[in-house]
């Protein structure tokens, strides 16, 4: 091996060297004026940090310092969560205008259907906070933090079927491939942990079956450093991170040292910056070895911590357990932590089915925004609630008076967004009567993916990545930023 990097420098004449290393050289001395704590990094490899951000901290002062994502895959409906519609009471049964139900397309799914029955929400609304918000009686515990949040009642998308939809809310586009939003994080911020990854994916284990494309919190075009660190329950949260049995950690340090030589000769050589996204992996995961453990052991928790998040926090990869793992990993300060719940497709019985997924996240929900409000965490914490698109207000199927299905809808959803830089206690936009069509102050998902990234004091139509001759961002060409929900 000594050998080979001997060759590959000899091939170098001095006067190549310095012209192809000066960019090296000088980012190492800023390096160590910006960063005092780099001068301790290994000597071979601090000039590649691959937790400094292309935007420092940003276009200009941020209100959030950090997300955490709960996304609720499938697609929950509005009508039985947040969006109530007492005048469906009064059509119950009766066919959805076709003016109403011209306006947008239906999924395939109720192609052959030839009777389209309104149908009201089984589950009762009240009024709860000082806001007054309507919640549904699914969410007993949500209910009571209504004044902490604002929900946003008029989302809506492009995208009518679920890969699609959650691609759209997680990286701008309906077609995978393209980076997700805690990729564009990642690359335009940093992180302010270099121990833990700037991007962290939690898949809470549920009773749906819905699926997931890995392609969600992908990295798309971008050096691949920024993809989302999949956490895992049981002994092993991240794949492949510990040692072999018998290699020790010296040995491991040795042989990276060793690779991370050749690589660094190979990008001087080459100027290939998938070598520097390898050398960042490498680094990272040497570095979890001893982190991450210390990260997911929330054995130290408190018995009232467990009781206020419910006992299923208590079992590993369950959503509980993962909502209290979130908190933990936003003390550390890992930039955008994202769950996934799967299980809101509920296209025929959906009173039993969406009953079981509240029980399910409700209680822990709800726990977290506390728990972050109680340590000072939800001052500069933005935390996010939805799915990828709602559910019509027509029944799909057989309507009976216990039961129903809802087929899927872009058209209005709910989603709601708390803490850092969000005015809490607040509705923002309507739907009409039938929740099938919004009638005041729309919010595309690029409008909220641009929101987002302003209370992280990123300008969305300025964080762009050069790809195939073309400048990219995470909006596209679309998106403004919702300035009435911010404080």
């Amino acid at each position: 091996m000594e050998e080979h990097i001997k060759r590959l420098i000899a091939q170098n004449t001095r006067r190549d060297f310095l012209k192809k290393t000066a960019m090296g050289l000088g980012s190492l001395a800023l390096s160590g004026l910006v960063n005092p704590l780099s001068s301790f990094a290994n000597k071979k490899t601090s000039f590649l940090d691959g937790n400094q951000g292309v935007l420092g901290n940003g276009h200009f002062p941020a209100k959030a310092k950090r997300v955490i994502y709960l996304f609720q895959s499938g697609g929950p409906s509005q009508l039985e969560t947040f969006d109530y519609k007492p005048s469906l009471k009064k059509w119950h049964g009766l066919e959805i205008p076709d003016s109403v139900r011209g306006t947008q397309r239906n999924s395939g799914m109720v192609a052959n259907q030839s009777t389209f029955p309104l149908v009201k929400s089984i589950y009762d609304f009240e009024q709860h906070g000082q806001s007054g918000t309507y919640v549904s009686e699914i969410f007993p515990h949500m209910a009571k933090m209504v004044d902490d949040i604002c929900v946003v009642k008029s989302m809506y998308t492009e995208a009518i079927n679920h890969e699609p939809a959650v691609m759209f809310m997680q990286s701008g586009s309906q077609l995978s491939g393209r980076p997700s939003i805690g990729s564009w994080l990642s690359y335009g911020l940093g992180s302010d942990n270099e121990n833990l990854p700037n991007f962290v994916v939690m898949v809470s284990q549920g009773r749906g079956s819905q699926p997931l494309n890995s392609q969600s919190w992908g990295n798309g075009f971008l050096p691949s450093h920024h993809q989302g660190v999949q956490f895992r329950s049981g002994k092993e949260p991240v794949l492949y991170l510990n040692n072999p049995h018998g290699v020790h950690k010296e040995d491991r340090r040795r042989a990276l040292d060793y690779i991370n030589d050749m690589n660094l000769h190979q990008m001087d050589k080459w100027g290939d910056t998938n070598i520097e996204s390898k050398i960042n992996q490498y680094e990272m995961a040497f570095r979890m070895q001893t982190s991450v453990p210390d990260a997911v052991d929330v054995s130290g928790e408190p018995d009232h911590i467990y009781e206020m998040y419910g006992e299923d926090a208590r079992k590993p990869g369950t959503y509980a357990a993962n909502c209290l793992l979130a908190r933990k990993l936003a003390e550390k300060d890992v930039k955008f932590i994202q769950l996934y719940h799967t299980g809101w497709d509920q296209h025929g019985s959906l009173p039993a089915g969406i009953k079981r997924q509240a029980e399910d996240t409700d209680q822990a929900t709800a726990a977290l925004l506390k728990d972050l409000k109680q340590r000072g965490l939800l001052e500069d914490t933005l935390v996010v609630w939805g799915g990828e698109f709602g559910r019509t207000s027509f029944s799909q199927g057989q309507l009976t008076a216990t039961n129903y299905g809802r087929d899927h809808h872009p058209g209005c959803f709910t989603m709601w967004m708390a803490g850092a830089g969000v005015k809490p206690g607040i509705t923002y936009g309507e739907t009409d009567e039938f929740s099938y069509n919004v009638i005041k102050d729309p919010v595309h998902v690029h409008d909220f993916q641009a929101t987002m990234m302003h209370l992280l004091g990123v300008d969305h139509e300025r964080l762009t990545y050069k790809f195939q001759g073309r400048r990219f961002r995470l909006t596209d060409v679309h998106g403004h930023v919702v300035k009435d929900i911010l404080s």
